[in-house]
């Protein structure tokens, strides 16, 4: 299934909802960032989205970076992963994979070799487990830029990974020491 542009558009608004500003809906999001799908849909419908079970069920399903779930019945939704606002997604401190990588724009990458990766507004840094994703995401910000990270030395040193529900890798911080550019195109 390919999203169209209306669930692209009622994506995009999930994100932010979800993500970031749950109070644009006046939803109720628990401590573990899960909403009511009956309010969801009951509210976007007022606002100005006209959405129902099933096309909510086509945008997650849809969604080329997977970053909706909902629970076993469907009756919470949640994002994955890249909130701004405080919850507890329950992620479990996981082994890494080998190599993880982080796309980037070149504009960003003066602050990362002074700071490393940070979180900033985020819960977490984000990173994938291959390089066509890491070079997706680094492309929507300008010219590529793509890290390798040594998970080894990062275990080694107690920095703790995590893996959102949609394969997204994710850790507190990367350290400089860590980072080894790949890629810059």
């Amino acid at each position: 299934m390919k999203p169209d542009k209306n669930n692209k558009r009622i994506s995009k608004f999930l994100s932010l909802v979800l993500r970031h500003q749950p109070e644009k809906l006046h939803l109720e999001m628990d401590e573990n960032g899960w909403v009511s799908v009956e309010d969801l849909i009951s509210k976007m419908n007022k606002y100005q989205y006209k959405i129902d079970l099933s096309l909510l069920e086509n945008v997650v399903a849809t969604n080329d970076k997977k970053r909706f779930s909902f629970n076993t019945d469907k009756t919470k939704i949640r994002a994955n992963q890249g909130h701004s606002i405080k919850i507890n997604l329950g992620y479990e401190v996981k082994t890494p994979p080998l190599k993880l990588f982080h796309g980037t724009a070149s504009k960003f990458t003066n602050s990362i070799y002074k700071e490393g990766l940070k979180k900033k507004n985020r819960h977490h840094v984000h990173l994938s487990k291959d390089i066509e994703t890491a070079k997706k995401v680094g492309r929507r910000h300008g010219k590529l830029v793509v890290f390798e990270l040594d998970t080894t030395k990062m275990v080694a040193e107690n920095i703790q990974f995590f893996e959102s529900e949609n394969g997204v890798w994710l850790t507190d911080e990367v350290p400089v020491k860590f980072l080894q550019e790949i890629i810059r195109e």
